[in-house]
């Protein structure tokens, strides 16, 4: 089975569960963000297990569901959680269900994850807005022969983070009050966290995040033709940058999770204030 016919068999059970509902802006729930998916009214929920080929999460606070309705007054498609390449996933299936949501008809996807702070001004707690990436992992979705249906062979990845997106999420963050950060964004691809030599390598590239997923939806995306807009909500200063104590991933968890009020009223502005450019 081609990876075309795998998309299409998950749209058509999306479309069974949901009527033909068509989302234009899909947004994708990293690690601690689920509370986001509140925001979002008049929904359609759809187990990860019911749509054919999508790939379970198996991290804590993944719920692996996509959920459809309105974010205000634009139709959406969230989904809950992500698979990763440190479970043991192939990318092509990392991959398919921002694929899925491109087929939908979603023409803009917000994608957000937990990432670690190389720059102590901007402190856990904080949301920064992805500007660019690094790809530091040596990977890459597209790799294998190419998916004409899907895109061309090759992609441009000057404004891999579109820039009409991200000025609507600084509109939108100054309407609500939210402090909202700017930065470069590292994929690295887990799951052990970084040493401190490699965040030292990272912060030499330029970077000023880092995380374990983002980077290959992005790609995927892209070569779709599909907007890309990233959000990272900073839960912790990387190795070598903070008190010393050991980095762990339940504390990420809960600071993230601390956080998910905070970026769905950032969602919630950016649906109202772009709507007219989605």
């Amino acid at each position: 089975m081609t990876e075309v016919v795998h998309i299409q068999a998950a749209v058509e059970a999306i479309d069974s569960a949901a009527a033909g509902f068509r989302p234009r802006l899909g947004i994708v729930l990293g690690s601690g963000l689920d509370a986001c998916a509140d925001a979002v009214t008049n929904t359609v929920d759809i187990s990860y297990g019911d749509i054919p080929g999508f790939p379970r999460p198996a991290v804590d606070s993944h719920a692996g569901q996509l959920r459809l309705g309105t974010l205000g007054d634009v139709p959406v498609a969230v989904l809950r959680g992500r698979a990763h390449v440190y479970e043991g996933h192939a990318l092509v299936d990392v991959v398919r269900p921002v694929r899925t949501l491109a087929r939908l008809g979603c023409t803009s996807v917000i994608l957000t994850n937990a990432a670690g702070s190389l720059r102590p001004a901007v402190e856990p707690g904080r949301l920064m807005m992805i500007t660019d990436h690094i790809n530091w992992s040596g990977l890459n979705p597209l790799t294998g022969p190419n998916l004409p249906d899907l895109g061309a062979r090759f992609i441009d990845m000057t404004t891999a983070y579109d820039p009409e997106l991200r000025r609507q999420l600084s509109t939108a963050a100054s309407r609500v009050r939210l402090d909202l950060a700017e930065g470069v964004y590292c994929w690295y691809p887990g799951p052990s966290f970084e040493t401190p030599a490699e965040i030292r390598a990272f912060k030499s590239l330029g970077a000023d995040a880092v995380g374990m997923s983002t980077v290959p939806e992005c790609i995927a995306l892209r070569h779709m033709g599909v907007r890309v807009a990233g959000i990272s909500t900073i839960t912790n200063l990387a190795a070598g940058l903070g008190t010393g104590a050991a980095l762990d991933h339940a504390d990420v968890m809960t600071k993230g999770a601390a956080m998910a009020d905070k970026l769905a009223r950032l969602l919630s502005a950016f649906a109202r204030e772009a709507i007219d450019v989605l």
